[in-house]
């Protein structure tokens, strides 16, 4: 059995605290921290920087990732004023707008789906972000 202290491994902990665990265990973490320590120069050495350059290109891709709380609750009340929306329009309008933006289907292959022209489509989609537009003004 080897005493180890939880501080040198978990920086939570703001005191020395002592347990015992098996050799194997000590082991692992020991080797689990030479291998942080070792990525962490190599970072340094070769210049890998995180995505968040904080120049607001990256973050602004990424504020689901981030620890700002404004910015996490800006992020979730655009997307419920979106849901409401969307919600708002006929419930062909607002399947068809959903395909086309959200999940990425092109106008040809809402048509074939559907069995209707894509010209149909394109006027439904049309009227759709028309109504969700007027909604969003009047909030």
């Amino acid at each position: 059995m080897a005493t180890i202290n939880l501080r040198d491994f978990y920086p939570w902990y703001t005191h020395d605290e002592f347990v015992e665990v098996t050799d194997e265990v000590a082991a692992e973490l020991l080797a689990d921290k030479r291998y942080n320590k070792t990525h962490e120069r190599t970072r340094r050495r070769n210049k890998v920087h995180s995505i968040d350059a904080e120049d607001g290109t990256e973050a602004a891709a990424s504020v689901h990732l981030t620890d700002n709380p404004e910015a996490v609750l800006e992020m979730k009340e655009r997307f419920c004023r979106l849901c409401r929306a969307l919600n708002s329009l006929p419930e062909k309008q607002g399947r068809r707008v959903e395909a086309h933006y959200i999940l990425g289907m092109s106008i040809q292959e809402i048509a074939e789906v559907e069995g209707v022209g894509e010209r149909n489509i394109r006027k439904s989609i049309s009227r759709g972000l028309t109504a969700m537009k007027t909604f969003f003004e009047k909030m």
